[in-house]
């Protein structure tokens, strides 16, 4: 089944964005390429049965089950040995990831309090946006009762966009609240 956002896309966001950048051909039109969903695990990598929560809370979050990143070698100022869980990461492509996109969006972003929008300067250049979470309760599908430690998340949002103006462009088409005056 088409998600509502990419069916958004497909209709008018396409239109718009060819008319704002005058495209002649229509794979120019930047869209969506994939979402990456990465958390730091931290104290977790001792504890099995948190890092197994932390993972759970991202499935449900993505919908996919998460990779776990691994140490690649032992940094004894972190207390860090060889392959020990460092990390979790889901890559989000196609339906699911117009999924996520839409509840982050619609319903995430708003539940944050005092929320005032999201920072426009947080492009890297080539039209991905990158944005960090500091904790996972603003999604309704996680229940307080649930959570055994509030921990926060990065969110990449990939595009095939060449320019942050392209890519700035096609985010706020589909809905992304950014701020209006740049706060530093």
């Amino acid at each position: 089944m088409i998600q509502r956002l990419h069916n958004l896309y497909l209709t008018t966001v396409r239109i718009a964005l060819t008319e704002q950048f005058q495209y002649k051909n229509t794979h120019q039109i930047p869209c969506l390429e994939k979402i990456v969903i990465n958390r730091g695990v931290g104290d977790a990598s001792q504890n099995a049965k948190l890092l197994e929560s932390l993972s759970s809370e991202l499935t449900v979050l993505a919908g996919q089950t998460p990779v776990v990143k691994r140490s690649k070698k032992a940094i004894a100022g972190f207390q860090i040995r060889e392959d020990m869980p460092v990390g979790l990461s889901v890559t989000l492509r196609g339906e699911r990831m117009y999924a996520f996109f839409d509840r982050l969006v619609n319903l995430a972003l708003p539940r944050i309090r005092d929320f005032q929008g999201i920072n426009p300067k947080s492009f890297d250049g080539h039209g991905n946006f990158n944005l960090g979470l500091d904790e996972q309760l603003m999604f309704p599908e996680l229940s307080y009762d649930t959570i055994d430690q509030i921990r926060g998340m990065d969110i990449a949002i990939v595009t095939t966009s060449q320019s942050d103006q392209e890519g700035r462009a096609l985010l706020k088409e589909l809905g992304m609240p950014f701020r209006e005056k740049a706060m530093n």
